[in-house]
């Protein structure tokens, strides 16, 4: 049986599906990544030959997923500084004594592939993705082609300007996206009040008036942001996942809803969909299989 496997290597957790072409899943795995001591790279062996014991045959093709910039030539993570350092530079196919090219995209690009091939944008050619947590991430597909860029910087859309201004984030851009709405900065956005964003939306539902006003001030900040993306990309659908997005439901995707209806360019009535992502932890993995079997083709490119 032909089938892949994608792997998405995160600072927490290794999470791997086993897909057909078709888009069947047959497996999913999950191990933790033990970064101190490098068993993360052990641990991603291991699953993949627990997957082959359990089709009966080996995958045909390997795809993996991780934060940093993958290589021009995808084969592995060219810069990533911070966390998982170890994984930089790795080239996979090699170390993996795989025939075929195991190919590498960032995690918030496989996200991307993946709620295109079986998730909230199934069949979409123009699509953006905002991975809300932490920091935040992002991804485009524009005509069908996902937007790598030069060096692989394309898709950081949490790290555009909202306001020149502002400090600094991580990547030196001035008010960023992600400065204005990631789980990073809540204590500093809060004075010091709430340790996670989760715990500022609580309050918020529960009529806290101080917590309402910074939370809908993010997302006032998420719909400037949005808005500005659809001019640049005007995509068919905007999806919103990652950890904030999933816990704070409507109390986001309400008040979102409200800002983007003043302030999104909809010429001739047109209207961006908005949407949560549909696969949740396992969408890096997901979108790292459809990558290889795609660069393989045993899918067809649109």
């Amino acid at each position: 049986m032909t089938y892949a496997i994608g792997i998405d290597l995160g600072g927490t957790n290794i999470k791997t599906v086993a897909a057909t072409p078709a888009g069947k899943i047959l497996a999913r795995a999950t191990a933790p990544t033990y970064e101190e001591n490098s068993d993360w790279a052990a641990s991603i062996r291991n699953l993949i030959n627990v997957a082959a014991s359990e089709q009966g045959n080996a995958p045909q093709y390997i795809g993996l997923s991780a934060p940093g910039l993958a290589a021009p030539d995808g084969r592995s993570i060219l810069w990533m500084q911070g966390r998982l350092e170890k994984v930089q530079g790795l080239d996979w196919t090699h170390y993996l004594n795989s025939v075929n090219t195991i190919t590498v995209l960032n995690d918030a690009q496989a996200a991307l592939m993946g709620e295109i091939w079986m998730g909230a944008a199934q069949g979409a050619r123009n699509a953006i993705l905002l991975t809300l947590g932490t920091g935040v991430g992002g991804g485009v597909i524009c005509d069908g082609h996902l937007l790598r860029g030069a060096i692989g910087r394309a898709g950081h859309l949490g790290h555009i300007s909202l306001n020149p201004d502002g400090g600094k984030d991580i990547v030196n851009t001035p008010g960023s996206l992600e400065d204005a709405i990631g789980d990073c900065t809540i204590k500093q956005r809060s004075e010091g009040r709430f340790e996670s964003t989760a715990s500022l939306v609580k309050a918020h539902l529960s009529g806290d008036e101080f917590a309402s006003e910074i939370w809908l001030r993010s997302v006032r900040f998420l719909a400037a942001a949005i808005v500005s993306l659809v001019n640049v990309v005007d995509p068919e659908i905007v999806i919103l996942g990652g950890g904030i997005a999933a816990g704070a439901g409507d109390a986001l995707f309400g008040p979102l809803q409200k800002y983007l209806a003043e302030w999104e360019w909809r010429p001739t009535g047109s209207q961006v969909k908005l949407v949560p992502a549909a696969l949740g932890e396992y969408a890096g993995a997901c979108g790292a299989a459809f990558h290889a079997l795609r660069e393989n083709g045993a899918i067809e490119k649109q």
